[in-house]
């Protein structure tokens, strides 16, 4: 049987296919079968596509209507009708609708299974501090100047300097933050220990094992006693200046506030005294640096009414009051004592001083000028190799968790980079003047304590909730201090003061500006006989025993008030017991 070729149709009026072309029977060559004309610009589909899948009738209508060829006959449809017509619903009346906040929407919208409580508090917190990042981005592009960390919105009507400005004070001269972020200077050899004073006690270990758990109530130590001595009431100071020892005399907390400065906010003061060829760095009595700033870098205000345990004024004294406790609670009190050469220069016979190590060290700056400061350490630890360690002690406080963001009693355990990131963020420049002191001491460890109210509202009842240690110079790295960059500040305010004329001079911190004046002061300013508008006494650093007696009677008064309050209730009540029975 041969191969069967098909009908091949014949045009007899010219070339090509005839126009009606014979469609064989196999195809159906009875029926009558449209043809759609198209033109060459028109997209043909696919005849047959087994590969599509339409997800309901609208797409399966809308497949249909791709398709150029149609070879659906008339014929078709009116049996398609037909058909059509043949079919009833059992119930007819629409299905009802779904309520759109009900608990079928809600899971028909969100088909994945929903999230436990603690990861949408999780969820929610993330999406906090994004808002919060974006917030701080937006206000750190939009400042009026380009100073790290100074907070636009104080305005200079609120800001006060720390000392008043005299009519009679001379302005010598004004200098920018920008300058001072752009100097450095590498001191070329290691300082020189002159002299040791003091005794220090053993750091206790089993405070490194402290945990939110397992708290420490913080002691009040009020037979010890702190020194704040400036520069020329030291005795010691004094006889390294007559033998001529150096030129620039300084303490560490005086330097550390110099290296710090482009981080600082708030106003504070410094006087400088040029006697002959040397220069005198000392601080006012009651000064802003024997307090410690609380949220000074922080992007919120802090109250300014000093009535109000939070403000300012009143977190910053609470905060010396911890440190100072916080630095002799860590310690073996009752142990053995590392004795340097000299005892406490500032102690009188009898008179118990708290564990602190003075350390008179000398830099040379260059060849004609070098420089002494009394630096400071708080405790000592055995080295497992057999020698020793020296500590700096200095605690953190937390005072409300709503105002910081942070609640150290949850994170510190599980997130201690946070909280310290925090900390960083909002007192930048107490951690960096802590960093440069320890430097400036030659301290082989700092501990930083995080210390927090027992509640929010109680000011005086604290807990030491943990203790961590970090070596200076990593710290210093960590937090981004730099030290060619400090010692290059102190070497070019060194150089300006020494063009000065012999006298007495003050810097002082603009409180709204990113920038330090010196004036030119007289003589007797800041002395006994100086006429001067004094600071009211709750601006004045208090010592530690007056602090401890106002809390006393502060508690007593809200016993007596609390007392009398109880009385006044209960003759109301015999009041009303009487009116009753009458």
């Amino acid at each position: 049987m041969g191969f069967d070729v098909g009908v091949v149709p014949s045009n007899p009026d010219g070339w090509g296919p005839p126009d009606v072309p014979a469609i064989p029977q196999s195809l159906g060559g009875g029926a009558s079968i449209p043809f759609a004309p198209f033109s060459r610009s028109d997209k043909l589909g696919r005849i047959a596509d087994w590969t599509r899948n339409p997800a309901g009738p609208a797409a399966f209508a809308a497949a249909s209507r791709d398709s150029v060829f149609d070879f659906t006959s008339a014929d078709d449809s009116l049996v398609a009708g037909a058909e059509d017509s043949s079919f009833r619903l059992v119930d007819a009346k629409p299905p009802p609708r779904q309520p759109r906040f009900g608990p079928k929407w809600r899971f028909n919208q969100r088909p994945q299974l929903p999230q436990r409580q603690d990861e949408e508090v999780e969820a929610r917190r993330r999406l906090a501090e994004k808002e919060r990042a974006r917030r701080d981005r937006h206000f750190q592009n939009n400042r009026s100047h380009h100073h790290p960390g100074f907070r636009g919105n104080q305005s200079s009507s609120s800001a006060k300097p720390s000392v008043d400005i005299q009519p009679d004070w001379t302005m010598r001269e004004q200098i920018p933050f920008a300058n001072f972020t752009k100097l450095s200077f590498s001191v070329a050899d290691q300082p020189e220990d002159l002299l040791l004073c003091g005794a220090v006690e053993f750091y206790d270990r089993a405070y490194d094992r402290v945990n939110p758990k397992a708290p420490r109530r913080l002691e009040r130590f009020k037979s010890r006693n702190f020194f704040k001595v400036t520069t020329t009431d030291d005795p010691v100071i004094r006889r390294l200046a007559e033998e001529d020892k150096a030129t620039v005399f300084a303490t560490d907390a005086i330097l550390a506030a110099l290296m710090c400065t482009p981080r600082s906010i708030q106003s504070w003061d410094i006087v400088v005294q040029r006697v002959g060829n040397k220069l005198f760095f000392d601080k006012r009595d009651g000064s802003q640096l024997d307090l410690l700033t609380v949220n000074e870098t922080a992007q919120e205000q802090l109250p300014e009414n000093k009535e109000d345990i939070n403000s300012a004024h009143s977190l910053a004294v609470e905060a010396t009051y911890i440190n100072q406790n916080f630095s002799q609670q860590v310690l073996h009190r009752e142990g053995e004592k590392v004795t340097f050469d000299e005892p406490n220069p500032f102690a009188s016979a009898g008179e118990e001083a708290a564990s602190v190590g003075y350390q008179y060290r000398r830099w040379k700056l260059d060849d004609e000028i070098s420089l002494v400061a009394r630096c400071e350490v708080h405790a000592v630890n055995a080295d497992p190799s057999g020698g020793r360690q020296f500590l700096t002690l200095n605690a953190l406080n937390e005072f409300d968790p709503k105002i910081t963001g942070v609640d150290w009693r949850q994170k510190l355990e599980t997130q201690r980079g946070a909280v310290l990131a925090t900390e960083l963020k909002n007192n930048a420049n107490k951690l960096a003047r802590w960093t440069a002191q320890a430097l400036l001491s030659g301290a082989d460890m700092m501990k930083l304590g995080y210390v927090s109210r027992v509640h929010p509202r109680d000011h005086y009842n604290h807990s030491v909730l943990t203790v961590m240690g970090y070596k200076p110079r990593d710290f210093a790295a960590q937090i981004n201090l730099n030290t060619a960059n400090m010692w290059g500040i102190v070497k070019s305010i060194v150089d300006i003061c020494m063009k000065f004329e012999e006298g007495k001079y003050v810097f002082v911190k603009d409180p709204a500006k990113p920038q330090v004046r010196i004036y030119e002061v007289p003589s007797d300013a800041f002395e006994n006989d100086y006429v001067e508008e004094p600071l009211p006494e709750e601006e004045q650093v208090r010592p530690l025993a007056d602090v401890d007696a106002t809390a006393q009677e502060m508690d007593a008064a809200a016993e007596a008030e609390a007392n009398g309050a109880l009385v006044a209730n209960s003759g109301e009540d015999d009041k009303v017991a009487e009116a009753t029975a009458a």
